[in-house]
């Protein structure tokens, strides 16, 4: 699991990432909530942990930009605050969960590793064999695509490519992986050639509202908005 650890504090931040990263998990940090969306951005972690009181921005408008810029992420909030609002307001804004100071180490993992489970889970309230993601409907038993009500016009290549993306929605999959499954057993085709697959596959993409990213040295991510 990998986590973006936002919190401004040096002692907590120093702690926290000490303590978690002896409990397996990968911890990047970033003590600047001016900073944050460019490390969560460049990062693309699994999860998130976000100290409301940030300097330069605030911890909430953080979040809000984060999720207007199609960050799917799942975001436990910190906060030392003790006013139920403030939750709610966190909560409303789109965060996952919130756990106040101070706290207890094992409630954290605890809460960040359900964060993480139930991202990779299908939703309960959905049809198990959809996948949505913006405006963009996945029928994983016939693995047509649909978007307002009728079937998105992919070849082949193309349905691989989305399919491998759809899912992980606001996770990397690395060039290599998508070629494997995009052009399995082709040794004669280059690596380059996934990126005329994901040239056409954005254009086709564009009115659904979901966006096909490259991040440079990671791979490609799909993110809604």
């Amino acid at each position: 699991m990998h986590l973006l650890l936002v919190e401004d504090d040096p002692a907590m931040r120093s702690t926290l990432e000490r303590a978690l990263s002896r409990r397996g998990l990968q911890v990047s940090t970033c003590g600047d909530g001016a900073l944050a969306l460019d490390h969560w951005r460049s990062l693309v972690p699994d999860v998130v942990v976000l100290d409301l009181s940030l300097p330069n921005r605030d911890g909430l408008s953080v979040l809000e930009h984060a999720r207007q810029a199609g960050f799917g992420t799942p975001v436990l909030l910190l906060t030392a605050r003790g006013t139920v609002g403030d939750r709610v307001i966190g909560l409303n804004t789109g965060a996952d969960d919130y756990l106040p100071k101070p706290f207890d180490l094992d409630e954290l993992e605890a809460r960040l590793r359900a964060l993480v489970r139930r991202r990779a889970e299908p939703s309960a309230s959905a049809d198990p064999g959809q996948v949505e993601l913006g405006g963009l409907r996945w029928d994983t038993a016939s693995g047509a695509f649909h978007h307002a009500g009728r079937v998105l016009e992919l070849t082949p290549r193309e349905a691989a490519l989305l399919q491998a993306l759809m899912r992980r929605p606001g996770h990397a999959v690395p060039k290599e992986r998508l070629f494997e499954l995009v052009f399995p057993g082709e040794s004669q085709v280059h690596y380059e050639a996934v990126e005329v697959v994901v040239y056409r596959l954005r254009k086709k993409l564009a009115p659904t509202g979901v966006t096909l990213m490259t991040l440079r040295g990671l791979g490609y991510l799909l993110k809604a908005g």
